[in-house]
């Protein structure tokens, strides 16, 4: 990659362009661990490192920043990895083809990874430097972020003396996240019981549905597909008789479901079909500026013999997904527009002998994650059922009186001359980990521009990440 060489901040570029080499996706991260135990050893920087993977480099402060308190610069290691059908490359074992594009770096059919490599590539540059002013810097490079957090939450936190961190995960340039949301997977399975049944088999399936990510565009106004056919199972169940075979919708938690089909069993096939077909027309009306994909498909099939839901778990099935508590359940009353707690029907599966039903909750309070669990565990007794609770990280709240926000402020006004925007995000950041662990953290999230984060269309912006490593410098320096 020649072009390289002439991308600004070269050193930045530099080593983005060798970690692109490495492979580096969630759950194999035992060769870029290795590269940043490696730079530490060629840079004469003492460094830690634990079992899982990863690895805090110490830098001492410059001439007249000894005594300073220090600083944590904080990154994760791993790439979320999508290909194009046609691609060859292979993850375990392949680097990244990379190429600029105008402003824009992208990869051949691969996602770019500057989601988090480039903040790695922003620290590494100021550890390698003799021209940056800084106070003492430990340097957290933390493994499997993105499948939930995982290096943040068993790194041993007594390895860092820091009460102040900069997060290079953020996605905007001009904005300041001070912010983010908890999180908690919450899981019931109902046990069914089946009877035998002779009717028409009526299998329902609602498509076109935008989906999304259940933090960021949880407040887009979008259908979760899982709750729709809820609420269809719910007007036939008014107006007709029909058991249940199955009903499932969704693979991920955090994805709002762009789809859902159900199999039901009538003794009056076309009339349900019917009823069902007015009601959609009605909802598709209903939905057509929000969710102008939406379709559905019907159809009929001769009677025959088929194992259904008994009537209890049938009836308590359609209670849940009807009523179950879903999208946004509260907004923030302290920053405007931030969507506060959460609840999303992520995954709707049923098999021979139970449905699992899992939600993904979020909260940017505590007393809101404690809410939901206790609001659901509540809930989930309208049905026999086993509820269960995994995976929980705490939000990272606000800090009022935040001295690295208005330090920041300062530096981006003088440097842009406008003041950033500042927000708090409902999904997840590694400072919620470091919040919760660290007492006292004064934490701020930043990073330049991304497009297409997690997809083959991501791309990162050349100038963005120039003006956003310029930036830090100007923190660095002011953090005397």
């Amino acid at each position: 990659m020649p072009e390289f060489a002439l991308v600004k901040p070269e050193r930045v570029f530099s080593y983005f362009e060798e970690i692109c080499s490495v492979p580096r996706g969630s759950g194999n991260m035992e060769k870029i661990s290795r590269y940043c135990v490696e730079f530490a050893k060629k840079q004469n920087l003492e460094y830690y490192t634990d079992s899982y993977g990863n690895v805090v480099i110490y830098k001492k402060g410059t001439a007249g920043y000894e005594d300073s308190e220090p600083v944590i610069l904080q990154g994760h290691l791993d790439m979320v990895c999508q290909k194009t059908d046609d691609c060859e490359i292979d993850f375990e074992n392949d680097g990244l083809d990379v190429y600029v594009d105008g402003d824009y770096l992208k990869a051949k059919g691969t996602t770019l990874g500057a989601d988090n490599g480039i903040a790695i590539s922003m620290i590494l540059a100021v550890l390698e430097s003799n021209n940056i002013s800084h106070p003492p810097i430990e340097a957290v490079f933390t493994i499997d972020e993105e499948i939930g957090l995982i290096g943040a939450n068993v790194l041993d936190k007594s390895v860092l003396k820091s009460k102040r961190m900069i997060n290079l995960d953020a996605e905007e340039d001009d904005t300041l996240t001070v912010s983010c949301a908890g999180g908690n997977d919450f899981s019931v399975r109902i046990p069914v019981e089946r009877v035998k049944a002779q009717g028409k088999a009526v299998k329902i399936s609602l498509k076109g549905l935008q989906g999304g990510h259940s933090g960021v565009e949880i407040d887009k106004g979008r259908v979760n597909a899982n709750n729709l056919m809820g609420r269809l199972l719910n007007h036939l169940k008014f107006n007709m008789d029909f058991e249940i075979v199955s009903v499932d919708g969704g693979d991920k938690t955090n994805a709002i479901t762009n789809s859902c089909k159900a199999q039901l069993c009538c003794e009056n096939g076309e009339t349900l079909r019917a009823e069902a077909e007015k009601y959609l027309e009605i909802v598709k009306n209903e939905l057509s500026a929000r969710e102008p994909g939406f379709r559905y498909e019907i159809t009929v099939s001769e009677a025959c013999e088929q194992e259904v839901m008994n009537s209890e778990v049938r009836d308590g099935l359609v209670y849940f997904l009807a009523c179950v508590p879903e999208g946004i359940i509260r907004m923030s009353a302290e920053i405007e527009g931030l969507v506060e707690t959460s609840q999303n029907l992520g995954i709707l599966k049923t098999d021979e002998n139970e449905v699992v039903i899992k939600f993904a909750q979020r909260s940017n309070l505590m007393s809101g994650m404690d809410f939901l669990k206790e609001m659901m565990t509540r809930f989930s007794q309208c049905v026999p059922c086993v509820a269960e609770s995994s995976g929980f990280y705490p939000p990272w709240e606000f800090l009022r009186d935040s001295k690295l926000q208005e330090l920041y402020k300062n530096c981006y006004e003088a440097y842009y001359g406008e003041k950033p925007k500042v927000e708090a995000i409902h999904a997840g950041l590694e400072c919620s980990v470091f919040s919760a662990a660290i007492e006292g953290l004064d934490c701020i999230a930043i990073g330049p521009e991304m497009h297409g984060v997690h997809t083959v269309n991501e791309k990162l912006s050349v100038s963005s990440t120039e003006n956003t490593f310029r930036l830090l410098i100007s923190i660095l320096k002011r953090l005397k």
